[in-house]
Order: structure tokens, then C-alpha cells, then sequence
């Protein structure tokens, strides 16, 4: 039996339940966990803003041991401490063979099922339970596929390498892997959560000259300061874009990034992007929100608009690049975390982010 918290249906709380877990199959894991981080993208789902099979265990940012294989698995050993990645690369889909393993099409297509289609959780009433984005790391122990796993070494701080699996690579990777970065950009980010603090990280790590945090909360634009924002913007007191304008001596920024994802911060992050700038949505919107694009500002103006999904490559390349980055003193991925939970307080910790408090929780399995 497993202990894991489980969401049945969408506005009620997340329940704690012994679950049973059947063993690792071929090329899988299992994965005693460590640390996981409570991020918004699981919100979405317990908010019903995100179309997920239930029940579920939540949760796709972890850090964990390995403590069983499964058959023909080589590349990861018992014992040895692991990332988890929440798009397991198959490697040999169309994507995958691009070089685009963040978006790979088999992971598409299985979802929260492993990838021979079936379930390796069941609770008291022998429902099938889905793992999100197959790892549903909030679980004191979970079976992943072996490819999922990036192995890290035993002193590499559990807190930090959770955080790696999904907000620091989505944020930090969605700025340092665009194609047409570059040294002094002026940069803008709309949304200071988790996705956004990385961002202004990943700004810092290009050395943007300008960069401009854009919130509602006062409380978290003072935050950004810590990780490198340059100016901030409350775009509840003010108009962001004519504050941006300003900021920028009436150009826009070369780079908006919005790490929310609403109609509205991809409006004002587009309006405020300078002629051939580029605009990044990074944050995921509630399904079925569009946003209203400005076509002939687009044209006019040859703006560029364009997703970025899990660090815009393959995750396995930016963990490398991160951790080069946060061993080497660059990359302050520490500050970010400003609260511990046991798994017990899960409702908790996400009452917390949903009230925007500062920063980055975590769940801490030794608690």
C-alpha cells in the first residue's frame, strides 16, 4: 500500500488514501519520493479549469530515490537520486526524432496512463487512479517510466532538484532557449509565481538590461526583485503597457514572456512588445480562453507570437544546462522556495498558492 492524495472531482479537496500499487513493468520504475512542488498547473485541474480523467494523484515537479526496476531497464539504478521529467520522452515519435521530446507525441497520446495503457494504482473500491502526466508525485512512493528519470548526484539538494522538473525548466528554460535571444535584451515578465520568478532567473542568466516584472500583488513584485527584476509594474494600479512604453523610452520590450497564461496578460504582454519583438506564452490558460491578438499590429509591426512548453527542447537537455548553471553559483534556484508542507497539509499548501503567497512550496517527504 501507498500512501498518495487523491482527487476525485474537481472543488473538493485533495484526500489522503492508502492506495495499491502494483509493481514496475518493463522499462519502469519505482520511485520512493522526496520532494514535489506545488504548482499551479495542478490547480487548474482541482479548479476543474483543465480537463483531466479523475481520480487522480497530482503533482508532476519531483525529486525522488529509485527503490525497484522494472525489466530492461539500464539506465538508472536502485539507490541512485533522480529528476523526474513530466513528459517522459518515448524518443522515437515524430517529436521526439525533431528534437522536440518536451511535446512528445506518444506521452500526448497515453497521458495519465503509463505508456502500455494501463493503471498501476487502485484504491479500497478498485477504481483505477490516473497519475498526473504519469507520475502523480504526490505519493510517498510511485512507478514512472524509466525515461522520466534523470539521474542526479546523492548531494544534490532534493528541494532544488524537484523544482528543476517542471517551474525552473519551464521558466528559465522558456527565456534561455528562444532562438533569437540575446546578451541586453530588454525583457518583460507577466506573472511573478513560480514560472515567473524562473524567468526573471532565466533573464539574469542572458544578462538582459532591462528587466520589468508585471503583478497584481505588490507583495510578489517586491519578491522579483530578489531574482533579478530590474523595474516592476502593478498592472492592476496602472496600465502595464503604457508603463512598459515608458520603461522602455517608447520602444516595448524585445521579449514579453507571460508565465500566467490569461487572455488578458498575453493582451497586454503583445501590446507591449516593440516592432519585430517576440511575445512567449509560457503559462498554461484555462481550456477554451483565447486570447484577442491585434492582427494587424502582428503584421505592421512584425511581431512574433509563440508557445514555449516544458523549456522549448527536450527536458533531459535543459536539467543539464540548469544544473550546470545552479552548481556554478548563476542560478539562485534556493530563494525560490519559501515553504515546506508534509504531504498531509496538501489543501493547505494550495490555499497558500492560491492566495499568492511569495515564492515557491514544496512538499517535503521527510516531514
Amino acid at each position: 500500500m501507498v500512501k498518495a492524495g487523491v482527487l476525485y472531482k474537481a472543488n473538493t479537496p485533495i484526500e489522503i488514501k492508502e492506495l495499491k500499487q502494483d509493481p514496475p513493468k518493463s522499462n519502469e520504475v519505482k520511485i520512493k519520493m522526496l520532494a514535489a512542488g506545488v504548482c499551479a498547473s495542478d490547480h487548474h485541474v482541482m479548479k476543474g479549469q483543465t480537463n483531466f480523467p479523475m481520480p487522480i494523484v497530482l503533482g508532476h515537479e519531483g525529486a525522488g530515490i529509485v527503490e525497484d526496476l522494472g525489466d530492461n531497464v539500464t539506465s538508472i539504478n536502485k539507490g541512485e537520486k533522480c529528476i523526474l521529467s513530466f513528459v517522459p520522452s518515448c524518443g522515437y515519435c515524430y517529436s521526439c526524432r525533431s528534437g522536440l521530446g518536451n511535446i512528445c507525441d506518444t506521452n500526448r497520446i497515453t497521458g495519465t496512463k503509463q505508456y502500455d495503457g494501463t493503471f498501476r494504482l487502485t484504491d479500497e473500491n478498485n477504481n483505477d487512479i490516473h497519475q498526473y502526466a504519469k507520475l502523480g508525485v504526490f505519493a510517498e512512493e510511485i512507478i514512472v517510466p524509466e525515461n522520466a528519470c534523470f539521474k542526479i548526484d546523492d548531494d544534490f539538494p532534493v528541494d532544488v532538484a524537484c523544482l528543476i522538473g517542471c517551474s525552473v525548466t519551464t521558466g528559465v528554460g522558456g527565456v534561455i532557449n528562444q532562438p533569437n535571444i540575446f546578451p541586453g535584451a530588454t525583457i518583460a515578465v507577466f506573472g511573478t509565481g513560480g514560472v515567473g520568478l524562473n524567468s526573471i532567473l532565466g533573464a539574469t542568466l542572458i544578462n538582459a538590461s532591462k528587466i520589468i516584472a508585471v503583478d497584481i500583488l505588490d507583495n510578489k513584485l517586491e519578491f522579483s526583485y530578489k531574482f533579478g527584476a530590474t523595474h516592476t509594474v502593478n498592472s492592476k494600479a496602472e496600465n502595464a503597457t503604457k508603463k512598459i512604453l515608458e520603461i522602455t523610452n517608447g520602444l516595448g520590450v524585445d521579449f514579453g514572456f507571460d508565465t500566467f497564461g490569461s487572455q488578458i496578460t498575453t493582451d497586454q504582454m503583445m501590446s507591449s512588445v516593440r516592432k519585430g519583438g517576440t511575445g512567449v506564452i509560457i503559462g498554461l490558460a484555462p481550456e477554451g480562453q483565447t486570447a484577442n491578438i491585434n492582427m494587424v499590429d502582428m503584421v505592421r509591426n512584425h511581431k512574433t507570437l509563440v508557445g514555449s512548453y516544458y523549456g522549448s527542447v527536450s527536458p533531459h537537455l535543459t536539467f543539464e544546462r540548469i544544473i550546470e548553471f545552479y552548481q556554478s553559483g548563476k542560478l539562485d534556484i534556493n530563494s525560490v522556495i519559501a515553504r515546506k508542507y508534509p504531504l498531509d497539509k496538501i489543501n493547505e499548501a494550495y490555499n497558500d498558492l492560491a492566495k499568492g503567497e511569495d515564492g515557491r512550496g514544496v512538499i517535503d517527504f521527510t516531514l
